[in-house]
């Protein structure tokens, strides 16, 4: 289990590294500047699950508004410098607990230096981010491509480069589009450093295809004891990238806690509307605090059978619904009754299984 081994990072009032819990990340799609908007929606996403939150700082006024968004804030706060070190520098003097930047982008040694200097003042970590998309063009020359060995040998020469000038507070992130590749890239990396690793499969795309392809590559990633923090890049609502990114950390046992859904497919025998009653009882139990397994069952002939592993669950019949405790029906009720007898069955769990 390479994460088990990792260094320990600190950012701001989150641990990474060392056998800690996975952290979730995303990213705010407001402007920076709009101070209201990204707070809000920052609110929205800590309540949804976010551990970590990193927000584009494309200009001076952006970095300037990190320093009121840190106050209205309970996450740490990672400040996103694609080209100007300047930015990066003015980040850091507004309170970022972390910085990401690609050191091939910022520029010359003097400028990578003058951020490393900025973070080591203040001890806040980097994240040394690299992606297929702009590999250097001598290692797209020396690997025949983009390649995941290129992509492991850029980031692992620009941590040297930060650990030469006496720096090692350092995440890593390697991203590729192309699931595959992004996976070798990491089982590459692992045994070759220390540090902390940020895991993602970057432009993986919309809701659906985006939730394919990271479950997919994160799944293989993580399943292998790679990874520290994960983020699932979405083209849609950021709250999306946390719900994918909960569900797939408890999907591989990585992470306790939320009622998980199970649901059956509809076939022929299905007389209820299973398909609405499965997405009703999914966002009903994003607000229960529990960690059990509810099932969705589409008739009552095999439904209490094949809720038995679940902790609880309704399986629906014409008209008419049964509530199912580990594989017993517990009782009968109206198919319109159905959704609140589950409620507060769910909300009363606590008093009833003391």
């Amino acid at each position: 289990m390479y994460r088990e081994h990792t260094k320990v990072v600190k950012i701001g009032n989150r641990v990474i590294g060392g056998g800690n819990p996975i952290l979730i990340q995303s990213m705010t799609n407001t402007k920076t500047e709009d101070v209201r908007a990204t707070v809000a929606q920052i609110q929205a996403l800590t309540a949804a699950g976010c551990d970590i939150i990193r927000c584009a700082v494309p200009t001076q006024e952006a970095a300037s508004a990190l320093k009121e968004i840190k106050k209205q804030i309970t996450i740490p706060l990672v400040a996103d410098i694609h080209f100007d070190y300047k930015l990066a520098i003015a980040a850091i003097e507004n309170g970022a607990d972390k910085i990401r930047i690609n050191p091939g982008n910022i520029g010359s040694r003097e400028r990578v230096q003058a951020v490393v200097d900025a973070a080591k003042e203040r001890n806040i970590p980097i994240r040394v981010g690299v992606n297929s998309g702009s590999l250097e063009k001598d290692l797209v020359k020396k690997y025949g491509g983009v390649t995941a060995e290129g992509i492991v040998e850029s980031a692992l020469d620009k941590v040297h480069m930060i650990e030469d000038m006496g720096y090692d507070n350092l995440v890593i992130s390697i991203k590729s589009s192309d699931v595959l590749m992004c996976a070798k890239a990491h089982e590459l990396i692992a045994p070759k450093t220390a540090h902390p690793l940020h895991v993602g499969i970057t432009e993986s795309g919309t809701v659906l295809s985006g939730n394919i392809k990271s479950a997919v590559g994160l799944g293989i990633i993580l399943s292998q004891g790679i990874g520290d923090t994960i983020r699932v890049s979405l083209t849609g609502d950021p709250k999306e990238e946390i719900k994918s990114a909960k569900l797939i950390l408890r999907t591989l046992g990585l992470r306790k806690g939320g009622i998980e859904v199970v649901s059956c497919p509809t076939c022929g025998r299905t007389q209820i509307d299973l398909i609405g009653l499965a997405n009703k009882v999914e966002n009903m139990v994003e607000d229960i605090p529990l960690d059990i397994k509810v099932a969705v069952m589409g008739c009552v002939v095999n439904g209490p059978g094949e809720a038995k592993e679940a902790d609880i669950g309704i399986a629906g019949g014409k008209g008419e619904g049964l509530l199912i405790r580990k594989g017993e029906v517990v009782k009968k009720v109206p198919e319109s009754e159905l959704l609140d007898a589950l409620r507060e069955e769910l909300l009363h769990w606590n008093e009833i299984h003391a």
